[in-house]
């Protein structure tokens, strides 16, 4: 079967179309005949070799949708799913023509949904959601998820106006990009050329602020986030795409007796994504919530995918089509 697999870890180049065995699934998993793969900051993280827990040669990709292939009682053959995981981290991933999955991620798809749509799904869509759970999301709360263009601050923004936030705050660095949200509905993103984050979050929230954030992107964004907090409000954090280092001002969670957490999604269980995917889903259904696939690739070109995603940085998700 093919692969685009990192022959190494130092960059786009090491990423190669090989024909590789197919996989055999043992015990409690099922065979994936893949449809497509999102594409996700992770896969440059580990391509680039700043994931030491990963060793090469690997097939990338740690979520997609496809169709069961054999199957059983529970997902009988031709059964459409998606799924996330350990693939493209510590063992062969998403980027093939077939995936052997455990049956507990395995996740369904319903007919509503395209596969590229599915695709793009899991990981963004699971991590908004349980992270607003686990900061104590409730219907009328304010809630900032900043880089509206980013998948996670893309999806939890929507996410959070769809379960009836009274604000679901995003911010942007680019002037353009929030032209670009503002003629797609998104009318409560800051734009930090032009204001302050903190300025911005009281300016939409009437001097509340904020009280969920949910961070996706660390660096000087999560340090600028802070100030904006609501009494009593809580901070998840996640990502790290704007920088692996920040600088908070205690004052700021002390004063708001505000509290902040790490976020892994990889360590939910399988029963909370699976209820979570199952909220998910019947958002996606009803159309209450439209998810955004910017581009998609072929198998192939796997390579240029990623290098889009990361240098080009996208308003919505990029996907590969297998």
């Amino acid at each position: 079967m093919r692969a685009m697999r990192a022959e190494g870890f130092g960059g786009y180049q090491d990423l190669k179309l090989v024909d590789i065995p197919k996989p055999v699934p043992s015990e409690g998993r099922l065979l994936v005949r893949m449809r497509a793969a999102g594409v996700t900051p992770l896969d440059h993280t580990i391509l680039s070799g700043q994931f030491p827990r990963s060793t090469a040669p690997l097939v990338l990709g740690n979520e997609g949708a496809g169709i069961i292939e054999g199957g059983d009682a529970d997902f009988p053959e031709g059964t459409r799913v998606a799924f996330l995981g350990p693939f493209g981290v510590f063992e062969n991933g998403s980027y093939s023509d077939y995936v052997a999955v455990p049956k507990e991620l395995l996740l369904r798809v319903p007919d509503a949904i395209d596969d590229a749509t599915a695709a793009s799904l899991p990981v963004a869509y699971l991590t908004a959601y349980i992270a607003l759970m686990n900061a104590g999301f409730a219907a009328g709360k304010i809630v900032l998820a900043p880089a509206i263009g980013g998948s996670v601050g893309n999806a939890t923004t929507r996410l959070a106006h769809a379960l009836g936030a009274s604000h679901s705050i995003s911010s942007t660095t680019s002037h353009a990009k929030a032209e670009e949200a503002k003629a797609l509905g998104f009318d409560e993103v800051v734009d930090l050329t032009a204001e302050g984050l903190t300025d911005g979050v009281n300016r939409l929230s009437e001097g509340h602020g904020a009280d969920i954030v949910i961070d996706g992107i660390g660096g000087k964004i999560l340090s600028a986030a802070l100030p904006a907090l609501a009494p009593g409000a809580s901070v998840i954090t996640l990502g790290y795409s704007a920088g692996r280092e920040t600088t908070i001002n205690v004052t700021d969670l002390i004063w708001k007796a505000a509290s902040i957490k790490g976020f892994l999604l990889l360590t939910e269980s399988a029963s909370a994504r699976q209820a979570a995917w199952s909220v998910i889903s019947d958002l996606l259904v009803s159309g209450k919530v439209r998810p955004m696939v910017a581009k998609v690739f072929a198998l192939e070109d796997a390579a240029e995918g990623l290098r889009y995603l990361i240098e080009e940085r996208p308003f919505g998700r990029v996907v590969l089509k297998i």
